[in-house]
């Protein structure tokens, strides 16, 4: 399903294929039929893949069988060495191995499968230089008070960027951006999505923006550099059965994932802001935590269920989820698989069914928090929108970006539940 998709207005289906640095390559499949379309397209997804597998393995080092002798061939003291075999000075019998076998690690051969954008940038120097383009980024990261977990992701593709592209910020050409971007797939063996592509440039991209806002370069090449594709998946939320079965299974959980659910499911945030959480704050006696890693729309307050409060430290103040991030999806999906959440395993999502292991609590957030009539207050609570646009109440105790009272949000936050 990952590589067939729909036209708005056409009810045909067609195959979408991203070889990294290359032209995507897409292919009507004639048919409304989705389990026909699968089998249709089925010799092109195996041949991409093959072609994916061996671009990495040929990149790959590779372990060798050799023969490492113990002594250089020739006389030593009491025996005689051959490049196998040691032998009897007097006699000449075989008295045993000259070495042992061995497996060496040798470097990957020099050519594989072509993919132009990408080879390219591979090309040049890897060799990640300091230089004033460095400042910029912390100039990005200060003037944004950026740090944790976001600070990470944006360390993380600044170094992609000086060891991939590595040339200084005004020489960059688009196919820069576009080779940058093909490294990125290519490391995720070709199945990426196009939505995670840009959240993992946004650094890159707003760093160079704010250096042009600030007079000290000229273009952007990394704007817009992700190819736009159809390829969103729509997930299903969480039914209260999922709930059920979940609740009563949690223990066979790590105590650090039931906090993990725990949080997803009582507030309806991402991944990336669960794992934000490292401190919190307190205001008209509510406690609260201010997260938004996705947009700067997405930055809002969150104050802590109900639900959620009697599981939480009695102060937050280091990391609150301490489980690895980027296996979190995982450890759930094959915990939710064990316990028979119908949506998880690959046979359920042949039959119309496919929910995402964390992402499925956001939609299941948005769902119940539907019966709220106030859909600015919704979104405040979603990180779909600030929930600060700007009205003639602003002018009424709501000024400075306030947003609704966090008594509100309370309220509104506590209709989720567990």
């Amino acid at each position: 399903m990952r590589y067939l998709f729909k036209r708005k207005g056409s009810d045909n289906w067609y195959v979408r294929l991203q070889p990294p640095g290359q032209k995507a390559v897409e292919k009507s499949l004639g048919t409304s039929d989705l389990k026909l379309a699968e089998i249709t397209a089925m010799p092109m997804i195996r041949q991409y893949k093959t072609l994916m597998y061996q671009r990495r393995q040929a990149r790959l080092p590779r372990l060798t069988a050799q023969w490492l002798p113990a002594y250089a061939p020739g006389m030593h003291e009491g025996f005689f060495a051959t490049e196998r075999e040691l032998r009897d000075l007097t006699t000449g019998a075989v008295i045993g191995p000259n070495g042992f076998p061995a497996e060496i690690l040798t470097p990957a051969p020099l050519h594989g499968p072509s993919f132009e954008a990408y080879d390219a940038a591979k090309a040049r120097s890897t060799l990640a230089i300091k230089n004033n383009d460095d400042d910029l980024l912390e100039t990005y990261l200060q003037h944004n008070g950026i740090t944790g977990l976001r600070e990470r992701q944006a360390r993380d593709i600044w170094h992609i960027f000086k060891t991939v592209v590595n040339k200084p910020l005004k020489q960059c050409t688009r196919d820069d951006g576009r080779a940058l971007v093909a490294y990125l797939e290519e490391q995720a063996g070709g199945e990426i999505k196009s939505a995670t592509l840009r959240r993992r440039m946004v650094p890159l991209v707003a760093t160079v923006n704010l250096a042009i806002a600030e007079g000290k370069l000229q273009f952007n090449a990394f704007s817009s550099v992700v190819p736009v594709r159809d390829d969103e998946d729509e997930r299903d939320p969480f039914t209260e059965d999922d709930m059920a079965l979940m609740r009563a299974n949690l223990h066979r959980l790590s105590e650090s994932d039931q906090l993990l659910v725990r949080v997803l499911a009582t507030t309806g945030v991402r991944r990336g802001e669960a794992f934000e959480i490292d401190h919190e704050e307190v205001e008209d006696g509510i406690r609260f935590v201010t997260i938004g890693t996705k947009t700067a729309h997405s930055e809002r307050r969150i104050p802590f269920p109900a639900d959620l409060l009697p599981y939480l430290p009695p102060r937050i103040t280091d990391r609150l989820i301490t489980g690895r991030m980027d296996s979190a999806g995982k450890r759930l999906g094959k915990w939710m698989e064990d316990i028979g959440i119908a949506g998880i395993a690959e046979a359920d999502k042949a039959a119309d069914l496919d929910k995402a292991p964390m992402h499925s609590f956001r939609h299941r957030a948005a769902r119940r928090l539907r019966a709220i009539p106030d859909e600015s207050l919704r979104e405040a609570i979603g990180g779909w929108a600030n929930g600060k646009k700007k009205k003639t109440s602003r002018k009424y105790g709501n000024k400075h970006g306030a947003g609704y009272p966090l008594s509100v949000l309370k309220d509104a936050i506590d209709r989720i539940g567990f």
